[in-house]
């Protein structure tokens, strides 16, 4: 059959199969994650018909192809789209479309459903996907008739892009694909209630800002991933050059604003550092933009900040006033805000002694790990990473996990979206998919994925797709063989516990709570014999001289390559701030 790549012309009749992809194609979309099956088949039909305009990826698993379109939204800041059959396939996004709603990534999924007749009669690989996933969508879908599909593909991008991103679900049932109609690319939107226009923040709220950080004495700005989604973080480090002030980042916001710059505090929260913390704690003006007060964060709702004014800044109303009541709430665009804020704001008046404290704490409290430790800590691994890499401006996925912290400490970002994490759901395995899709967009870029041996097991399936789609991924596995941060738990506040938080042999002695650590014969699985089946390059290694030059092979090396490194279970993540505590609770050695 010959390939059919130009677009249709709207006298003629199409299939809704046709009319789906040729929709993708006039939303810009250049690679979509779709895996096949009963329901799903006309539209992978169609996809072939289009693949000089439209390049598909197989992924192994439904939910790989979930976080490598998770990977496109987040490393370029447009719509991602994955796609799957009905049945178990819609179920097996279901993790990716919730990672998605709550660190607010714009994703389309698609997935084939049951002809309309044989919906609600338990027909073969039935869900009713859209009931499932109402709670964790932005809008959903269920096409009926043919003639809605172009309009519906259009409303799904609009709503998934606009005001506060988030994933939208279209099912579409077979019987629908495969009839066939006239199609109008332009019709007329149909969505009553919903508005494409941001708000806006209203002059006098602007001059309100502005009079509270004039006044401040020790102001602090805490920065989220609504910075990041909005674009606005040369706004940010804009008011922070204008102002002094000292700046914090959430997880979702680290890059927004350069981690080695005097002024940054890094990241707060539950794992953030003692200096963020300290600061958050003491100071007057808590400067919120881009953030939901997510308790990771926040620890003790009515102790955070418990002597401040705050001034919250988020484009979703329902943020305002939600986890902690704020003095200066203002629903808007954070960019409009920082761009207008940047115009009249004047620095506080004197915060000289304030700085001065923030940066004795930061001297005092550095983050830090054993240097004198005679083999590798995941955080030795992670640092001479960054200093190896940082010139090249790689992109960072990470994985669920200690090692997710430590990536977030050690690893220093000074631009947005080079740093990709399942944030708000915490998702194992979201890192190596996550990349794959980043390196799908970005194939001449360094795409690294810092991984936990339990978190990379969770979609280690795509290492194949990595070799048959030329994703020259890199991995490195800080390897410590345990489900590190529920180990760390029950070291903290379980006396040591094992409860299934071993990953090795049953018969180990760590499986039951005991032993003193792991000998190589007991290293399960070899991950390098795992890399060499699916076709990667490997090596594993466990002394410190031979960290940097493994780093460098892993990083020269042309394809995808998995860096096994073994470290200690023992290490934990610190500062922490226990669950529901305050910064008076955290926790140094």
């Amino acid at each position: 059959m010959a390939t059919m790549t130009k677009t249709k012309t709207k006298g003629e009749i199409t299939s809704g199969a046709d009319i789906l992809v040729q929709s993708l194609v006039n939303q810009g979309i250049e690679v979509i994650f779709a895996y096949p099956g009963g329901t799903s088949m006309p539209l992978h039909q169609a996809l072939t018909r289009f693949k000089d305009k439209l390049r598909t990826i197989l992924p192994r698993h439904e939910q790989g192809g979930g976080f490598a379109a998770q990977g496109v939204a987040r490393s370029t800041g447009k719509v991602g789209v994955c796609m799957a059959t009905s049945g178990p396939g819609a179920t097996n996004l279901v993790t990716a479309i919730a990672d998605a709603k709550l660190d607010s990534i714009a994703m389309v999924a698609i997935t084939g459903q049951v002809p309309v007749a044989s919906i609600g009669s338990d027909a073969f690989q039935e869900t009713p996907i859209v009931e499932v996933c109402r709670g964790i969508t932005k809008h959903h879908y269920l096409v009926t008739d043919v003639n809605d599909i172009a309009r519906v593909v259009k409303e799904a991008f609009l709503v998934a892009s606009t005001g506060r991103p988030g994933p939208v679900l279209i099912d579409i049932p077979k019987n629908v694909q495969l009839d066939s109609c006239v199609p109008v690319y332009d019709a007329e939107l149909n969505l009553p209630g919903y508005s494409f226009e941001s708000p806006l923040a209203r002059p006098e709220q602007i001059n309100q800002i502005a009079a509270a950080i004039k006044l401040a004495k020790r102001p602090v700005i805490y920065a989220g991933g609504g910075i990041v989604l909005a674009e606005a973080s040369e706004q940010l480090c804009e008011l922070v050059e204008k102002t002094g002030i000292p700046i914090t980042t959430t997880l979702m916001g680290l890059g927004t604003f350069p981690g080695t710059d005097p002024l940054s505090l890094d990241m707060l929260g539950m794992h953030g550092t003692v200096y963020a913390n300290y600061a958050v704690d003491e100071a007057d003006l808590l400067i919120a933009l881009g953030v939901r007060f997510d308790d990771r964060v926040t620890g003790k709702v009515a102790e955070f900040c418990k002597h401040g004014k705050i001034i919250h800044v988020d484009i979703d109303a329902s943020e305002l006033n939600k986890n902690k009541p704020a003095h200066i709430p203002v629903c808007s665009d954070v960019k409009f805000v920082l761009e207008e804020l940047n115009k009249v704001v004047e620095p506080p008046e004197d915060i000289s002694a304030w700085v001065e404290q923030c940066q004795r704490w930061k001297k005092e409290d550095p983050l830090k790990y054993d240097t004198e430790y005679p083999g590798i800590t995941q955080q030795l691994a992670i640092h001479e990473l960054w200093k190896l890499t940082a010139e090249r401006d790689p992109l960072i996925t990470v994985g669920v996990g200690q090692h997710q912290m430590w990536a977030a400490q050690f690893y220093k970002f000074s631009k947005p979206r080079r740093w990709l994490s399942s944030s708000g759901l915490g998702t194992m395995g979201f890192g190596l998919p996550a990349a794959m899709g980043v390196q799908a967009v970005m194939k001449d870029r360094l795409v690294i994925d810092i991984e936990g041996d339990g978190s990379f097991l969770m979609n280690i399936q795509e290492m194949a797709t990595c070799v048959c789609e030329k994703l020259p991924v890199k991995v490195l596995l800080v390897n410590n063989q345990h489900l590190g941060m529920v180990m760390q738990w029950e070291d903290r506040f379980m006396q040591g516990n094992r409860a299934h938080t071993y990953l090795g042999p049953i018969d180990h002695p760590e499986a039951v709570g005991q032993g003193n650590g792991l000998g190589p014969q007991q290293r399960y699985p070899n991950f390098v014999q795992i890399a060499e089946g699916f076709g990667w390059g490997s090596c594993s290694i466990k002394e410190k001289a031979d960290l940097l030059p493994a780093l460098e092979e892993m990083i020269a090396h042309d394809g995808p390559f998995l860096l096994d490194v073994e470290v200690p279970y023992q290490e934990h993540v610190l500062p922490m701030i226990p669950g529901g505590h305050s910064v008076k609770d955290i926790i140094k050695e």
